[in-house]
């Protein structure tokens, strides 16, 4: 069984349409919202939600503390952590699920779209794909699965203010084979149409450079939250 982990914080807005989609997935699976103390509806919509394999966990706020819960609770021997604006499609599970039959994976992640049609959306989620290709520095916006098992043995995400799934991804390539499937996930483009084109695409490039620099997640999250 696959377990579905999605941290949220005040997402009462995009919740709704998530959960829908989750009702047309194939496959064996169980849903965890993790809470991190919202302060909106986005509780109250998770509670009120009819899908019989959904289940609440609340959690102090932190995404990489709210994806470690979630793990913890889960009952499944995949793990697949989704972001509340990102779409996968029905065949997705089955597609994880038939990867994973070979004991050398450890885990992966899926190529990625941005749900904004023109063309220069299209072509930053084809730049993602590209980088992804060429280092595998992978994020959280391409929907990470990975053995549980595999999981609990790397000590889970590290609780850092910033990058916790650019680690992840890192630290999972010494811990078995990992993949990436050739399916396409949808995120949402809400970050490049609030912030403008550049200005985001120079932000997380920094981002990820100092990171790999060695800079402190602490120093990376409020670069990321002055920039912003």
């Amino acid at each position: 069984m696959i377990s579905i982990i999605i941290p949220v914080l005040n997402e009462e807005a995009a919740l709704p349409a998530f959960l829908q989609q989750i009702k047309a997935l194939e496959g064996d699976f169980e849903l965890l919202i993790c809470d991190g103390g919202s302060t909106d509806k986005t509780v109250e919509v998770a509670r009120g939600y009819d899908l019989a394999n959904i289940n609440l966990v609340e959690t102090p706020r932190g995404r990489a503390c709210q994806m470690n819960a979630g793990a913890r609770a889960a009952s499944g021997d995949i793990l697949l952590f989704l972001h509340a604006d990102t779409y996968i499609g029905a065949d997705a599970l089955t597609s994880i699920e038939s990867a994973m039959r070979e004991d050398a994976v450890a885990g992966g992640r899926f190529k990625v779209k941005l749900d904004n049609p023109a063309a220069p959306y299209r072509m930053i989620g084809a730049l993602i794909n590209v980088r992804d290709g060429i280092f595998g520095g992978f994020t959280g916006d391409q929907a990470i699965f990975v053995r549980k098992s595999v999981f609990e043995k790397m000590g889970g995400f590290k609780e850092i203010e910033l990058c916790e799934d650019i680690d992840l991804a890192v630290r999972l390539k010494d811990a078995g084979k990992v993949i990436r499937l050739p399916l396409y996930v949808i995120t949402a483009a809400r970050r490049w149409e609030k912030k403008g084109l550049a200005r985001t695409i120079l932000l997380m490039w920094l981002i990820r450079l100092l990171f790999y620099a060695r800079v402190s997640p602490k120093k990376l999250a409020a670069i990321y939250a002055d920039v912003r």
